[in-house]
């Protein structure tokens, strides 16, 4: 049971404030990727063990999305939003001091579980947007999260090399400080349409899957593009080293050819209030193919890694903010179990693409993490070819 409120305008201030926000502690998830390297050194451990801090990470993410983002349909957001904060600053400085891998793992995993604001973020931009905006305005922030997830890896490959790898976390426990101030001052509270329990409201999850076949392909396509996405970057900071002796700062610059990739796909987000939802998918779904293609021939050439680092950006992102526009227009009292579906279903496939990169890695190398982006991203754009009925039938 839901009931009408009065909701507040989304002001370009509060507009700002989401994206900043969305941006800086959607970064938590991705300061240890060009880390990797320096972690496995400092614990004497194998990259592929160390790849599970990574890992954990995203698996914690999805757990996090699962059990905590579905309760901003019952309780007040802005509430909820500063009561994680505490929890994300504790994860961090957790990291900071871990004293063996293990408990690097487990940070991991629980600075993921916390880190879920961006998830409360978007679905509230969405609620308070006019619809003829909504796509718009999910670009926009969509565009302050994906530059968040890739300048993290520039910002943590920079630290990391110049002041060590703990150091990252320290800094970002103090970026978080400052981020729940921003948030007490300047957003302001949605109240709750869920009037229900928490085990209904968890019991609605089932039923939306049920019953919502454009959530379900959806959310398929959108695991398969982050799995790729995901295999990519974990194993890049090794492959560098190996093809060319270079550490975390030079892994973590490439998330400055990225952040053009994710400019380009706020742009697109655009688009998909005035064009057919499903060509633009098509056209963004075949970017990604074709950037593992390059990969394959660029092991050794720092140029073609970076033209690939766009081009799969850009596939990646736009169909992502493609799927959200999609998912956005369904149930409107909904949209935070919505969006916990579509993004748990996107998480478990970024965790299931790292973990496949970091097992093959140590067998087959850069070939077997090219080949694993290849099948998963044509694999994905055959589903979407052949569910081209169900995701253009209008509701």
């Amino acid at each position: 049971m839901s009931v009408a409120t009065h909701k507040p305008e989304l002001t370009n201030i509060t507009l700002w404030v989401m994206t900043l926000t969305t941006g800086l502690v959607v970064a938590n998830l991705y300061y240890n990727q060009p880390l990797l390297n320096d972690m496995a050194t400092t614990f004497y451990v194998s990259n592929g063990k160390v790849g599970q801090v990574s890992m954990l990470t995203q698996i914690g993410y999805a757990v996090g999305m699962l059990f905590v983002v579905p309760m901003a349909d019952m309780v007040k957001r802005k509430r909820l939003m500063l009561i994680d904060f505490a929890f994300i600053v504790a994860a961090l400085l957790l990291t900071a001091m871990a004293p063996n891998v293990y408990m690097l793992i487990l940070s991991g995993f629980l600075l993921g579980a916390a880190s879920i604001i961006p998830q409360l973020l978007v679905p509230m931009a969405a609620h308070l947007a006019k619809p003829d905006e909504r796509g718009n305005k999910i670009g926009f922030i969509m565009s302050g999260l994906l530059i968040g997830i890739l300048l993290s890896r520039t910002l943590s490959g920079f630290v990391g090399a110049h002041f060590g790898w703990r150091a990252m976390f320290y800094i970002a426990a103090a970026i978080m400080l400052l981020m729940w101030a921003l948030i007490y001052f300047l957003l302001p509270e949605v109240e709750p349409d869920y009037k229900g329990t928490y085990r209904s409201l968890m019991k609605s999850l089932v039923r939306l899957v049920k019953d919502e076949p454009k959530l379900r392909l959806a959310s398929l396509r959108g695991a398969l593009c982050f799995a790729c996405f995901s295999a990519f970057w974990t194993t890049l900071v090794f492959m560098l080293k190996q093809n060319f002796n270079q550490g975390s700062d030079v892994a973590g610059a490439f998330g400055l050819a990225g952040a053009f990739g994710a400019i380009a796909a706020g742009l697109m987000g655009r688009l998909s209030d005035k064009m057919d939802a499903f060509k633009l998918s098509t056209f963004t779904l075949s970017l990604l193919l074709i950037s593992f293609v390059i990969f394959l021939f660029s092991a050794h050439s720092i140029a073609g890694l970076i033209i690939g680092v766009i081009v799969m950006d850009m596939g990646v992102q736009a169909t992502h903010i493609s799927n959200q526009a999609i998912i956005f227009s369904l149930d409107a009292s909904a949209r935070n179990r919505i969006n916990t579906i579509y993004m748990v279903s996107y998480f478990v496939g970024g965790a299931l693409g790292t973990f496949m990169a970091s097992r093959i890695w140590d067998t087959y190398q850069w070939t077997g993490v090219c080949a694993i982006g290849i099948i998963l991203s044509a694999i994905a754009l055959i589903i979407h070819l052949i569910t081209r009925k169900t995701m253009q039938h209008s509701i």
